[in-house]
C-alpha cells in the first residue's frame, strides 16, 4: 500500500521487556483498519492525496446530508474520523482500498500527531512553571505573576507575555518515535514513550522519511 500512514486511537501506556531485561515504557495505539474514502488527483484537485476513514466497531448514528452523499458516492458506510494523507501522483490507490497496521515494522520511525490533554484555565505557576513568591511570613505574594509591563512606556502589555489562561487541548506532533511492536491480528501498535492526549484520543500516524545520511549508511552497510 502506497499510503504511508494510518489513523489510530490511543489506548493507554504499559511497558515491555527486552531480552536483556530492560523495561521500555510504551504507548498502545489502536491503529486502523482504515479505508480509502476519496482519491484526490493532481489534475483535478491540484495535489495528489487520499482521504482515509477509520473503521470502528460502533456505527455512526448522526450523519449530515452532505457527509451521507460523500460516503454514498464512495459506496462505503459512514465513519466518524476522516484524515487526509499525501501520496505520489502515480500511486495506484483506489477508493475502497484497505490500509492496515502491517505496513509498520519494529524499529521503524514514525511521526504522531495528537491533541494534548485539556487542563482548563490555569495560573502561571502551573501553566508556565513560574516559581512564585514566599509562602510564609506574610509575603502576600504566593502564586501571582508579578509585573507584566511598564506604566510609562510603552503603556501596554506586549504580545507573547506569559500569563494565566487556557492550558492544553493543543495539537502536538511527536517526531521520530520508534515502533517497538506490531500486532497485525489485533490492529495494535506499540511505540516507545508517551503520546499526547488521554485514553481514547484519536491520533494520526505518519511514516518518517529516512534522512539521506542514514539511508546512505544503510546502503553501504
Amino acid at each position: 500500500m502506497a499510503v504511508e500512514g494510518i489513523i489510530g486511537k490511543k489506548v493507554g501506556m504499559t511497558q515491555v521487556y527486552t531480552d536483556d531485561g530492560r523495561a521500555i515504557p510504551v504507548t498502545v495505539l489502536q491503529a486502523g483498519p482504515c479505508v480509502v474514502v476519496q482519491r484526490k488527483a493532481g489534475q483535478k484537485d491540484g495535489y495528489s492525496a487520499v482521504q482515509l476513514g477509520l473503521v470502528e466497531d460502533r456505527k455512526v448514528k448522526k450523519v449530515t446530508k452532505a457527509m451521507k452523499g460523500h460516503f454514498d458516492k464512495a459506496g462505503l458506510p459512514p465513519v466518524k474520523i476522516l484524515r487526509e494523507f499525501r501520496v505520489g501522483g502515480e500511486d495506484e490507490v483506489k477508493v475502497g482500498d484497505k490500509v492496515s497496521v502491517d505496513q509498520f515494522a519494529p524499529g521503524d520511525l514514525i511521526h504522531i500527531i495528537g491533541v494534548s490533554k485539556g487542563k482548563g484555565f490555569q495560573g502561571v505557576v502551573k501553566r508556565h512553571h513560574f516559581r512564585g513568591g514566599a509562602a510564609t511570613h506574610g509575603s502576600m505574594f504566593h502564586r501571582a505573576p508579578g509585573g507584566i509591563g511598564a506604566s510609562a512606556y510603552p503603556s501596554r502589555v506586549l504580545k507573547g507575555m506569559k500569563a494565566a489562561g487556557h492550558m492544553g487541548s493543543d495539537q502536538v506532533t511527536l517526531r521520530n518515535i520508534t515502533v517497538v511492536r506490531v500486532d497485525a491480528a489485533n490492529n495494535t501498535l506499540l511505540v516507545k514513550g508517551a503520546v499526547p492526549g488521554a485514553g481514547g484520543t484519536y491520533v494520526v500516524i505518519h511514516k518518517a522519511e529516512r534522512p539521506a545520511k542514514v539511508a546512505r549508511r544503510a546502503t553501504k552497510g
